[in-house]
């Protein structure tokens, strides 16, 4: 089960990814990789934490694994989530939810900052691949285009007026 929950997980991400990467910027493709995309993978993530937490589903603990404690947010007690099927399945569905849904920021961001998808591709595969270190790289590239784009509109970069 956990197996099947894992590739239909990945599936959903590349596809997102794809379509993120691929797809003209209109409307309709960009909805279609935020709902079918990073919202389904939130539903997936929702329904293995509830499978999860209600013991609905057996976790599948690898031999000699400590049991998972969804409550113990020490290292230890991530240690004992990740040290099953369903938890590395929940981490793992957490990270392409959240990475896919970073990179739909970052090609919108990039979209109303006017760069190019060539300038932009580098930074998306790198969110895809490596989620933080593909937007840090991000936050640093666009800073200078952020900063002249609120100088000229007269807010700051918060969005706020001044």
């Amino acid at each position: 089960m956990w197996q099947a929950f894992f590739t239909a997980t990945n599936l959903i991400a590349v596809a997102g990814w794809a379509g993120l990467l691929l797809l003209p910027r209109k409307p309709v493709p960009l909805t279609l990789v935020f709902y079918l995309g990073a919202g389904l993978l939130c539903a997936c993530y929702a329904l293995i934490l509830a499978l999860l937490v209600t013991g609905a589903v057996d976790p599948a603990p690898v031999a000699g694994g400590a049991p998972a404690d969804l409550a113990d947010y020490s290292i230890a007690g991530i240690r004992a989530l990740f040290q099953s099927d369903g938890g590395i399945v929940l981490g793992w569905t957490h990270y392409l939810a959240l990475d896919l849904f970073t990179g739909l920021w970052i090609a919108r961001d990039a979209d109303a900052k006017g760069f190019g998808r060539l300038i932009q591709a580098p930074f998306l595969l790198a969110t895809f691949l490596v989620g933080p270190a593909g937007l840090l790289g991000w936050l640093i590239v666009r800073e200078k285009r952020a900063r002249q784009a609120a100088r000229a509109s007269g807010e700051g970069l918060s969005g706020l007026r001044r």
